[in-house]
């Protein structure tokens, strides 16, 4: 059984899209074992909650640095026997002794072809406006392990989208999300979990 955290800062769109798969039996012998926000009023809270899933919040700021947040997360989740570390819309750059603890066990879902539209300042519509920007004809979302940079670590999974005429950030958020984001989530955790299966 591959036992997962899921962190998020807003809605869970694509935590739902996990527990979807896991439901529906595309994703077997997964489960989810902790939910994590950096925001108590995060929806994402409220959708674990609706499936008995353990939610917790916990906040940068209720730490007197990075490095003790770090520790803090880094035991929580040991405590919780978690294999793989999954960031579903966190909008938190997450110390490098976390990265450390969990090195190779982390990934993340973003909203791009990376390297378009990445890195520093790019998360949310952001990504999106600046896509539509620069007028580009095909966008998509990335599934990446995470490293100590900002979206720097070898991609896993991505998906192309069409952009279409007369997008807005929103409608091309929608989309991305709905072709790309909740369809390769489940299959790089998928991918993961034959993989570390293959090594044991």
């Amino acid at each position: 059984m591959l036992n997962i955290a899921v962190l998020v800062s807003g809605g869970g769109t694509n935590l739902q899209a996990i527990i979807d798969a896991i439901e529906s039996g595309k994703l077997k012998s997964v489960a989810i074992g902790c939910v994590i926000s950096n925001r108590k009023d995060a929806y994402a809270l409220t959708r674990a909650a609706d499936h008995n899933i353990p939610g917790e919040c916990i906040r940068p700021r209720d730490f007197n640095s990075m490095e003790e947040y770090g520790d803090h997360m880094a035991d929580f989740l040991r405590t919780r026997n978690i294999d793989l570390v999954v960031l579903a819309g966190f909008l938190v750059v997450l110390p490098a002794n976390f990265i450390n603890a969990f090195r190779g066990r982390i990934i993340n879902i973003h909203p791009s072809l990376i390297p378009s539209f990445c890195g520093d300042g790019f998360y949310g519509l952001k990504v999106h406006e600046a896509a539509l920007a620069r007028g580009v004809k095909v966008t998509g979302a990335t599934v990446h392990y995470v490293d100590e940079g900002t979206d720097t670590g070898p991609i896993i999974l991505q998906k192309a989208v069409y952009v279409e005429p007369g997008d807005t950030p929103e409608t091309l958020q929608k989309r991305v999300m709905q072709q790309a984001e909740w369809v390769i989530l489940p299959e790089a955790i998928a991918i993961i979990q034959k993989e570390l299966e293959d090594r044991s």
